[in-house]
């Protein structure tokens, strides 16, 4: 098994090293039940302003009061909204025929690639450096069938010709905003559709953060049969929720999927996820990479700008990175604790003394573990601006620092009680 610079052994499943206390995702989950109780506490002392959201990810509920007894009924509400979330899901995606929302995106690429794949291996393109997001992988393992990653400057002619996929995901944006080109997609979509593959693009991130800020193709004009984004991602308010479109036969494949798996979105989630679309304005995108570059310059001064990977929407340190800086401090040689558990912490301490609420602290299980910065709207107001925030990190990691021998420390951070 690969491992990190340490030398702790990396879970494949997820791209980084388990620890002693961030070991599985259910200790995850525990952190993030934690991370909520601190959060809430937050709020009840000091207000709901007093919150920052820098995950990137608003997820709030746009809906009207007047939808709440019409779009959210469960029998009828779905057929009332139908054709308006069609149009603008369509437009949203420059094309396509049918429209589903699941509950998550991760809930959307799991059941496509489970109604999908037909036993065969998947292939998924995804940008120089990066990898498949963590549902890519699962979905493949829950399916028994064997997971080809291809880097998009690869040629995937000869990959796609080996393994003759049924099914091909593209990744146009990962989730630490790595990037591919138009060209090197719409090439991976024209190979996999003369090879006979179904071509699935997951677009959680790229469906606006690619024609917005870098003036690119809208996803469904490039030749793919379908494709996914969130609806609290990149510039739309939430809910947390995937809204597939495309042909109908793999959009209603996948639902169908979902449904049998209770990863179908309800009525209500259904019609949020349209208002969050009707609602999409491409200068709220524009605001969150401004503050995000603002944030970036501020950490590239405070630290040595090497490590400080600049994204659209915000800055990211690595893992290893920033435990490195963690052991500076604190004069280790070497540590049993995992990068991934000196971010979350730092991710805790954040949130509780500054109001910072990020991933570290409220990821999913399996997410990235590098501490990310991508601010919502608001968010640098509510902390004091990039100022405080840079103070606010290099403050949590001299208190990691302190207390890197002190296991019953880390466990209470984590989780809210000692080892």
């Amino acid at each position: 098994m690969e491992q990190d610079r340490f030398g702790n052994l990396i879970d494949p499943s997820v791209g980084y090293a388990r620890g002693r206390f961030l070991s599985s995702s259910a200790a995850e989950i525990r952190r993030l039940r934690h991370a909520q109780s601190v959060a809430a506490q937050v709020v009840s002392e000091r207000g709901i302003d007093a919150i920052g959201i820098f995950t990137g990810n608003p997820r709030y509920f746009p809906l009207k009061p007047d939808d709440l007894a019409t779009y959210c009924e469960e029998w009828v509400g779905p057929g009332l909204f139908a054709g308006d979330l069609a149009r603008v899901a369509i437009q949203h995606f420059g094309g396509g025929e049918t429209v589903a929302v699941t509950n998550r995106t991760s809930a959307g690429i799991v059941a496509a690639v489970l109604a999908l794949a037909d036993g065969k291996p998947v292939v998924s393109v995804a940008p120089d450096g990066d990898r498949s997001h963590a549902s890519v992988v699962r979905g493949c393992a829950l399916a028994g069938v064997d997971l080809v990653e291809l880097e998009s400057s690869a040629d995937p002619a000869p990959v796609i010709a080996q393994h003759s996929p049924a099914l091909v995901v593209i990744t146009t944006v990962t989730s630490s905003l790595a990037r591919m080109t138009d060209d090197q997609t719409r090439h991976a979509v024209a190979v996999a559709k003369a090879a006979g593959a179904t071509v699935f693009m997951d677009e959680a991130y790229g469906a606006r953060l690619r024609p917005v800020l870098h003036g690119g193709a809208h996803s469904l004009t490039m030749g793919a049969d379908f494709a996914i984004t969130n609806a609290d991602k990149a510039g739309l308010s939430g809910p947390r929720a995937g809204i597939l479109c495309g042909a109908t036969e793999p959009v209603l494949a996948t639902l169908a999927k979902a449904s049998e798996l209770g990863q179908e979105a309800r009525a209500p989630i259904a019609a949020g996820a349209m208002r969050s679309l009707q609602a999409f304005d491409p200068e709220d995108l524009r605001t969150e990479a401004r503050d995000g570059g603002s944030i970036a310059d501020a950490l590239s001064t405070a630290w040595d700008k090497d490590v400080v990977h600049r994204s659209d929407l915000g800055p990211m340190l690595d893992e290893q990175d920033v435990l490195a800086r963690v052991m500076r401090h604190a004069k280790l040689p070497k540590t049993t604790i995992v990068p991934a558990e000196v971010t979350a912490a730092i991710g805790m301490i954040l949130l509780r003394d500054h109001g910072v609420l990020t991933v570290n602290t409220h990821g999913a299980p399996g997410g990235r573990v590098s501490l990310r910065l991508k601010p919502t709207a608001g968010a640098l107001a509510a902390v004091g601006g990039h100022g405080a925030l840079v103070a606010a990190i290099n403050k949590a990691v001299e208190l990691v620092a302190d207390r890197m021998n002190d296991d019953d420390w880390f466990a209470t951070t984590l989780f809210g009680e000692p080892a």
